[in-house]
């Protein structure tokens, strides 16, 4: 491979995150796009880099790393410049600063999995909507604290964005994306509205957009459907 990183990654999927670290690095990184309804996340090649056959998958000149949130910190810490994380000097900040990075990808990501994909991971369609229901109900328990603080706060860290941001603002537009009711969450509305117009996010959703288009050209492009929505 080159000396610039590569990015493994599908439109609409958290790999977003990772694209807008890039972005905000402003270091050259390339992108290979993944197909999933092609199973391309299933083929020997990815297979080798990610057994999981997940994105986003980064090939650096230090190894590949996998899971959003251990590629988020490997950024973090090998571009600090970029300011994509805050670095306490010591063992407890750094641990609260993960914890915020974790509780995206732990807690509210799989919440986001379930709430979008229902329908495609219930056993039958009359289980889908209490599927989706429960993921609704948790996914509102975990939000609610995030509102309160950012009533008070523009960022999830305070007055400064980090990366942990762009993950948020990637969970509310999955959700939001296919009818989670956000009538209750103006301080989300709020930030990811803002997070949106960071130049690194608009960045980050040009290059989906030639992906994107490129998986409607190849008849491979999936949009969850919307509960209740006819075409």
């Amino acid at each position: 491979m080159s000396s610039s990183p590569l990015l493994w990654f599908a439109p609409h999927t958290c790999a977003r995150v990772t694209l807008t670290a890039l972005e905000e690095i402003g270091e050259p990184f390339e992108t290979r796009l993944i197909a999933f309804m092609a199973g391309e996340h299933r083929q020997p090649e990815f297979l080798s880099l990610n057994p999981s056959g997940k994105v986003p998958a980064l090939e650096t000149a230090d190894g590949v790393i996998v899971q959003n949130g251990a590629v988020l910190s490997y950024l973090a810490d090998t571009h600090p410049h970029a300011n994509l994380l805050p670095r306490p000097g010591d063992a407890l900040g750094r641990a609260r600063i993960l914890a915020e990075l974790f509780r995206c990808s732990s807690d509210l990501h799989p919440l986001v999995t379930r709430f979008v994909m229902a329908p495609m991971i219930s056993t039958s369609a009359e289980d889908s909507p209490r599927v989706r229901a429960k993921a609704a109900e948790g996914l509102a328990l975990q939000l609610a604290p995030l509102e309160k603080r950012l009533d008070v706060q523009p960022w999830m860290l305070g007055h400064d964005w980090s990366i942990i941001d762009a993950y948020l603002a990637w969970i509310w537009f999955r959700i939001t994306g296919v009818g989670f009711d956000h009538s209750d969450y103006p301080g989300l509305q709020r930030h990811y509205a803002k997070a949106c117009e960071r130049p690194s996010a608009l960045a980050a959703l040009r290059r989906e957009e030639k992906a994107q288009d490129e998986l409607k050209a190849r008849g491979l492009f999936f949009q969850p459907r919307v509960p209740g929505k006819t075409e």
